[in-house]
């Protein structure tokens, strides 16, 4: 075992954006392992639904940043915008102010909120924070992922990115300096730190057999699987340094953020 390896716990989350953000989703799925066992699906909390919300995944995740040993967490949803969204809307390159200027236009984390309303106007300021889906973040190309703004396609990021924002910014205000959110806090990441980044399972799914897992359990699965497999074999280290990036891509990366694991 790397003598570099850090995390006690993996994890992967396969994101979704439907409905509120208190509506039990069949495709927003949560998957665990740690150091000597395989990702395992974790099932949300006893109670009146049968599957996770985006608010109890963020209520479950700040208590496992908060309750033990460094956890590395890696979520399918888009973590910023594409450098010409700050440019069109005159936003300083500055990924916390985004944050807050996004959630100030998409509520979408309120009760009730559907991404859709503020989409067609009824709720929000959605038309004031636009973009065009022609436009990818520099991470999107290398990887061909969809742009953060293509909605009502297949395989599209753009709902769970919209839906998703708020809770990240939830999450990381409510763990404070245990959590690392990679690489807006930088490529170094403090000894004993859990990390929170953005990842894209399709780079890993094909790896694993998917057995009997729906594509959104897979996904969540592959997720923490790789993440367990790279600590393990120092490759996660490397990725997180983030030294096979150039110059550019290292700039852009500090606002537009990156997906772990793509060089």
């Amino acid at each position: 075992m790397p003598l570099d390896r850090r995390f006690a716990r993996y994890v992967g989350v396969d994101y979704s954006g439907a409905e509120t953000s208190d509506s039990g989703l069949p495709g927003l799925r949560v998957y665990r392992a740690d150091p000597a066992s395989a990702a395992e699906e974790v099932r949300p909390p006893p109670g009146p639904r049968k599957h996770w919300s985006r608010q109890s995944v963020a209520a479950w995740l700040v208590q496992l940043v908060h309750d033990g040993p460094p956890a590395i967490i890696g979520i399918d949803h888009g973590f910023s915008f594409p450098e010409r969204y700050f440019d069109r809307h005159g936003l300083a390159h500055d990924w916390d102010a985004f944050l807050d200027d996004f959630c100030r236009h998409w509520p979408t984390g309120e009760p009730n909120m559907y991404v859709d309303f503020v989409r067609d106007g009824l709720w929000g300021d959605g038309a004031a924070r636009t973009g065009d889906p022609r436009w990818r973040r520099v991470t999107e190309a290398r990887t061909r992922a969809k742009s953060v703004f293509h909605f009502d396609v297949p395989g599209s990021v753009a709902k769970s990115t919209h839906a998703g924002l708020p809770w990240l910014r939830h999450v990381r205000d409510a763990c404070g300096d245990r959590l690392h959110v990679w690489p807006f806090d930088g490529f170094d990441v403090p000894a004993g730190r859990s990390v929170v980044a953005e990842v894209y399972p399709s780079v890993w799914s094909g790896a694993y057999a998917r057995g009997d897992r729906t594509r959104d359990q897979h996904d969540a699965f592959s997720v923490a699987t790789w993440l367990r497999v790279a600590d393990l074999d120092g490759s996660l280290a490397r990725a997180l340094c983030g030294d096979d990036l150039g110059q550019v891509e290292r700039r852009v990366a500090a606002f537009e953020g990156w997906i772990l694991g793509v060089s």
